[in-house]
C-alpha cells in the first residue's frame, strides 16, 4: 500500500499538521475539563462547594458568582474550539498555534485533575497543580501579549482567544491558588464559629492587596478590558461573602471600584493623546534660518519691510 509523502520539515505543513492536532486534542480536554468538574460539583459529595464551605477563609468567595465565572470560561472555550476549525486568516492560526497551542490542552487537563484532589481533599496536591495551571496559562498569555496584540479590528480574535485565555488564567491567580493555599497551610477559620471570621486577616489582606495591584498594573499599561471585567468580578465575589475581615473588606470593595476606574481613565487619555497629535500641525520652517530665502520670494510674495 502506497502512502503519500509529506515532508514534516516544511514549516507550513507542521503547523497545519499542529493545527489539526489541536482541533482534536483542545475539545477533547474541554469536554474531560467540563464532565469532571461537573461530576465533582453535583454528584461526588462532599462536592466542591461543600469543601469551600468546610474551610472557610478571609479570602472566601461567593461560590455562585464565581459558578457563573467558570461557566463563562467554558463558553468562551468552546467559542476556541470552533475557530479552531473554522479560521482562515495566516494571523489567527498563527495565534492559535504558536502563541496557545497544547498549553491550553494541559490547562484543561491540569483542572480537571484539581476538581478530583480538590473534593479528595488532597490540598498539597491540588494546589500544586493550580500552580502548573498559572504557569500554562501565564506562559499563553504572555505570547499573545507580545507577539499576538489583541486589536479592535479581530474581534473575533480579542473574544474567541484572548478573552477566554486571559480569563482562565486570573481566577486560579486571584482566587482558586490562594485560596488552596491557605487551606494547605492551615490559614482557615472555624466554620462552627462565625464570630471568629477575623482570623488570619493580615495575610488574606496582603493576598489581594497583591494580586488586585498586579491586575491594576496590566490594567493601565495594556488597557486590558478583559482583566479589568474579570478582576472586578472576583472582587465582588469575595466582599459578597460575609463577615469578612475589614482589611479584606475594604480592599476588595476599593478594587471594585478602582479597576474599571483606571480602564476607562486610560482609554480617556489614549484618546485624549491621539487627538492633540492629529490636532497638531505642523508650521514651515522660518524663512529667517535659510540664508537666501528673501532673495527667492516669489512673483506675488512681498517684504513686510516695505510695509512698515
Amino acid at each position: 500500500m502506497n502512502s503519500i509523502p509529506v515532508d514534516t520539515s516544511n514549516p507550513a505543513i507542521r503547523d497545519y499538521l499542529a493545527l489539526v492536532r489541536l482541533q482534536v486534542l483542545t475539545p477533547l480536554s474541554l469536554l474531560i475539563n467540563i464532565a469532571t468538574v461537573l461530576v465533582c460539583t453535583t454528584i461526588i459529595k462532599p462536592s466542591i462547594g461543600d469543601i469551600m464551605r468546610f474551610y472557610p477563609t478571609a479570602i472566601s468567595p461567593h461560590t455562585g458568582l464565581v459558578a457563573i465565572y467558570v461557566i463563562i470560561i467554558y463558553i468562551g472555550q468552546v467559542g476556541y474550539c470552533l475557530l479552531l476549525v473554522f479560521a482562515r486568516t495566516p494571523e489567527t492560526k498563527k495565534a492559535l498555534v504558536k502563541a496557545v497551542g497544547l498549553s491550553l490542552v494541559l490547562a484543561n487537563w491540569a483542572m480537571a485533575f484539581w476538581a478530583i484532589a480538590w473534593v479528595l481533599q488532597l490540598f498539597l496536591a491540588s494546589t500544586i497543580l493550580l500552580g502548573i495551571l498559572i504557569l500554562l496559562l501565564a506562559y499563553s498569555n504572555i505570547a499573545l501579549l507580545i507577539y499576538h496584540t489583541p486589536l479592535i479590528s479581530r474581534p473575533l480574535d480579542m473574544a474567541l482567544i484572548h478573552a477566554p485565555l486571559r480569563f482562565f488564567l486570573i481566577l486560579p491567580l486571584s482566587l482558586v491558588f490562594p485560596y488552596s493555599l491557605f487551606i494547605t497551610l492551615g490559614l482557615t477559620n472555624l466554620p462552627d464559629h462565625p464570630e471568629q471570621f477575623d482570623r488570619h486577616a493580615w495575610p488574606g489582606f496582603s493576598v489581594v492587596l497583591s494580586v488586585n495591584l498586579l491586575g491594576l498594573v496590566v490594567i493601565i499599561f495594556r488597557r486590558d478590558i478583559i482583566w479589568a471585567i474579570a478582576a472586578t468580578w472576583i472582587c465582588v465575589s469575595e466582599w459578597s461573602v460575609r463577615p469578612k475581615p475589614v482589611p479584606v473588606f475594604v480592599v476588595v470593595v476599593l478594587f471594585t471600584v478602582v479597576h474599571p476606574l483606571a480602564l476607562l481613565s486610560t482609554i480617556m487619555y489614549d484618546i485624549y493623546f491621539k487627538t492633540r497629535q492629529r490636532g497638531a500641525i505642523a508650521l514651515p520652517p522660518d524663512d529667517d534660518h535659510h540664508p537666501g530665502a528673501r532673495g527667492r520670494q516669489g512673483p506675488r510674495e512681498v517684504d513686510a519691510e516695505t510695509w512698515s
